[in-house]
């Protein structure tokens, strides 16, 4: 029996493992402070009405045997595969729906893919980076290198045409920095995939936060990116279903038989999400499960609008925050993340996320989510200006 060696590569603890544990620690020995969380990218207002009444119905025909459901399809229930179907329809998209495939989640479903394709390809992804990309291929064994984000390209990369790559990580509304790509930028991005016979793995996780129609909310707007693109997505922070766990992939018919080999592979090592949850994540597109699910992402957007205008006044560089639940900020007064992380947990007892755990081009950043409430929002916010201004 040997181990998988590759596990030893990896960082000794996941970020956010690190992040709670020293959160952990403060509490213990302060247990009079009030910590204000805004680390961690999980959302705090309920599901919304329209989904927890189609999940009560759904446990309803669960307790008939006339509507009793048993193991469903792996790639999820039709209902729900064609739900999102006309999702990116209403968009000028079109697909199939057994190109579309539903999961526990597009984390999931990021390190899942990885099945498909051999250990000897090239991964290419942006630094600062979300770490599932990283871990995923490096406990795999895969070849890892970056492409610099940075405050010069206002933290989105583009590529270059020298550096060779099989597999290219996107995230737009990017998570750490909420950076977004324009339309120009990423039909660069898909004709180097195509150039190079790449493949890129789209995270649209939070397109539900764009605003603007000029900027795109789904690769699959750009010209060919069909024949180069897998699109994931997830219901988290579109609908608050990070405790409820559902996603979908997108896997076109034009990349040939990497959507048969998903099939095949979902079908060995996956047994579909439940049905109840399906219920509720179809409700979601619904004309009523959208109007409530937008009430509250508006919510968190207002949220973002608090902490971006609160560090404005304090004279804090940052992006992010308009189109993206995430704000990126430059640590004051030339601190390191982690110190800073520190500093802000002592002196304020403010939990974000030190940017260096996103990559080394994070150092001297730091991320702050709005999925915060608003009271704990502002009052966040007024622990910054007392510190800051």
């Amino acid at each position: 029996m040997n181990l998988n060696e590759n596990y030893e590569k990896l960082e000794e603890s996941y970020l956010f493992s690190t992040v709670a544990k020293k959160v952990k620690a403060y509490s213990e020995t302060n247990p009079d402070k009030k910590i204000i969380k805004l680390g961690i990218g999980d959302v705090t207002k309920p599901l919304c009405e329209a989904v927890i009444d189609a999940m009560h119905k759904a446990v309803d025909e669960m307790s008939v045997q006339e509507t009793f459901r048993g193991y469903g399809p792996e790639q999820g229930y039709g209902f729900l595969r064609g739900a999102i179907k006309e999702y990116y329809s209403k968009r000028g998209i079109e697909f199939g729906i057994e190109e579309i495939f539903i999961s526990d989640g597009a984390k999931s479903d990021l390190g899942n893919i990885l099945d498909l394709f051999s250990i000897n390809n090239t991964v290419l992804v942006p630094d600062p980076v979300y770490p599932v990309y990283v871990d995923t291929n490096i406990m795999a064994g895969r070849k890892v290198i970056y492409i610099d984000a940075n405050g010069e390209n206002e933290f989105l990369p583009m590529p270059n045409k020298e550096q060779k790559a099989d597999l290219i990580y996107i995230c737009s509304p990017n998570n750490p920095t909420g950076a977004v790509y324009n339309r120009n930028q990423l039909k660069e991005w898909v004709d180097y995939a195509r150039s190079m016979d790449a493949i890129i793995l789209f995270d649209s996780a939070y397109e539900c936060f764009i605003s603007d129609s000029n900027l795109p909310r789904s690769i699959y707007e750009i010209e060919g990116a069909k024949s180069c693109a897998i699109e994931f997505c997830s219901f988290s922070k579109m609908a608050g279903f990070t405790g409820t766990r559902c996603g979908y992939t997108v896997i076109p018919n034009e990349l040939g038989k990497l959507n048969r080999m998903w099939l095949r592979r979902q079908s060995t090592k996956f047994n579909g999400v439940p049905y109840v949850v399906q219920r509720g994540a179809e409700a979601v597109f619904t004309e009523v499960g959208q109007k409530e699910i937008y009430e509250n992402i508006n919510y968190y957007k207002e949220n973002a609008k608090i902490i971006s205008d609160t560090l404005k006044d304090c004279n804090i560089w940052h992006v992010g925050g308009k189109h993206s639940p995430y704000i990126w900020l430059k640590c004051p007064n030339n601190m390191k993340s982690w110190e800073f992380f520190d500093y802000l947990l002592e002196n304020a007892q403010v939990v974000g996320t030190p940017g260096a755990g996103f990559g080394k081009n994070g150092e001297g950043y730091f991320r702050l989510t709005s999925f915060g409430s608003r009271e704990n929002t502002i009052e966040a916010m007024g622990r910054f200006v007392k510190l800051f201004k």
